[in-house]
């Protein structure tokens, strides 16, 4: 007993809101209806019970009757109708006023049930469709990369409405301290590239110009080296802090362009690991910003061959397919779990085997920078060890010629760094 309710109520929360609420409205209404009718029922049968007298006079004095003789007859014994006592001919009218009633009550019931079912549904949806536009809007901003869009909706000023107002509020808090915290970083790290140049410039020049003593070398070429650890964080922190901005001038880009680039970068780097690169760059044109672009395939070929091991081999493949514009990198490592993946797209993550030089940003940022430029971004582990990334795009519009995104980035003065940042 206790499980069928259990079932029975988890399939009820199965339900959408709309169909938990149109089944609420119908069962109260058949309920109410059959009380109604129970009542309207009781009612009419002692109406006819006080009203008694105005049929049968004689049920008054309730006198001593004669019953009837039953005639003999093959199919049984038949009550002639001239026979039948006033009192009988009354109990036969009752019973038939009374089930008479009954059926006709109970049609009523039946087509007035489902008229409550349909007018329940069409009530509720009605109710629940700004609701639904709440979803959809949350969901949309939710798997975006702006905060700029706003419910405002209208009607009247009912608890939905003071939910999207109220929502739109959060978004407003939200929109300025993200905003707040992209220009933080991009200031912050703007003043300390300064600093860090002097301070290399400082350690370079007597280096050079060998008036560093023989024992202090070491000390000053760590310090060399740490100093150019802060720069790769700090221009990965910009690279960070414009992917998420929305300010870009998209033009025409080939990846296939930008997968060439990465590979040309990387390729000593690979050599030296003994990583075996396979690339089939297929055209794939998109609208967007160069530089940033050329980021995606920097960081996706880095990130395979800093997270491989030795001996390796990483897939490179950019296409068209869909009106959409990808790029696939694949590479071979340790066994991923797939609750891992989410947390490596997440800044200063390095999994487990990372290299020094790598900053953790280097996901961070292609996920920065797909959604900016409205695109999606999946990862899978591979069943032999590694991880699959594939960034998909929106394509260009065919009568835009795509650009190389070294040339393009060359032209706008862009500043990135050349090296990838994980």
């Amino acid at each position: 007993m206790n499980r069928a309710r259990t079932d029975c109520r988890l399939s009820l929360h199965g339900l959408p809101l709309r169909g938990r609420l149109t089944l609420m409205t119908t069962t109260v209404s058949a309920v109410l209806g059959c009380g109604l009718l129970l009542l309207n029922w009781l009612s009419t049968r002692q109406l006819l019970k006080d009203n008694r007298h105005l049929v049968d006079p004689a049920s008054v004095a309730a006198p001593a009757q004669t019953e009837p003789i039953p005639i003999a007859t093959p199919q049984g014994p038949l009550m002639p109708a001239a026979l039948a006592s006033p009192a009988q001919r009354f109990e036969d009218f009752q019973h038939t006023v009374l089930n008479d009633l009954l059926l006709r009550s109970l049609l009523l019931l039946a087509v007035f049930t489902a008229l409550a079912a349909l007018l329940a549904w069409w009530g509720s949806s009605r109710s629940l469709h700004r609701l639904s536009q709440v979803t959809a809007a949350a969901r949309r901003i939710g798997t975006g990369s702006t905060l700029d869009e706003r419910l405002g909706l209208t009607g009247p000023h009912d608890e939905v409405r003071e939910l999207g107002d109220t929502f739109d509020a959060m978004l407003d808090r939200l929109d300025r301290s993200f905003t707040a915290q992209r220009r933080f970083t991009s200031h912050a790290s703007h003043e300390l590239r300064t600093p860090l140049t002097l301070q290399r410039t400082a350690l370079e020049i007597p280096l050079a110009q060998g008036r560093v003593p023989a024992d202090l070398r070491p000390a000053v070429q760590r310090a060399l080296d740490a100093n150019a650890r802060s720069e790769r964080l700090i221009a990965a922190l910009l690279t960070l802090a414009r992917g998420e901005s929305t300010q870009l001038t998209p033009h025409p880009v080939d990846l296939a362009c930008a997968a060439r680039d990465a590979l040309a970068d990387l390729a000593d780097e690979a050599r030296t690991e003994g990583i075996r690169i396979t690339a089939d760059p297929g055209s794939a044109p998109v609208a967007g910003d160069p530089s940033l672009l050329r980021q995606i395939a920097l960081n996706l070929l880095a990130n395979a061959v800093r997270h491989n091991h030795r001996d390796g081999a990483v897939t490179l493949t950019t296409g068209a397919a869909g009106g959409l514009a990808f790029i696939e990198v694949g590479n071979t490592g340790r066994l991923l779990d797939p609750d891992e993946i989410p947390a490596l797209f997440e800044p200063f993550q390095r999994g487990r085997e990372h290299r020094s030089d790598g900053s953790g940003l280097g996901l961070a940022v292609v996920r920065a920078i797909t959604l900016t430029h409205h695109g999606e971004l999946t990862a899978t582990p591979r069943p032999g060890g590694g991880l699959t990334v594939r960034v998909e795009l929106p394509t260009a519009p065919p009568e835009q010629a795509p650009q190389s995104p070294a040339s393009e980035g060359a032209a706008s003065g862009g500043g990135l760094p050349g090296k990838a940042h994980r």
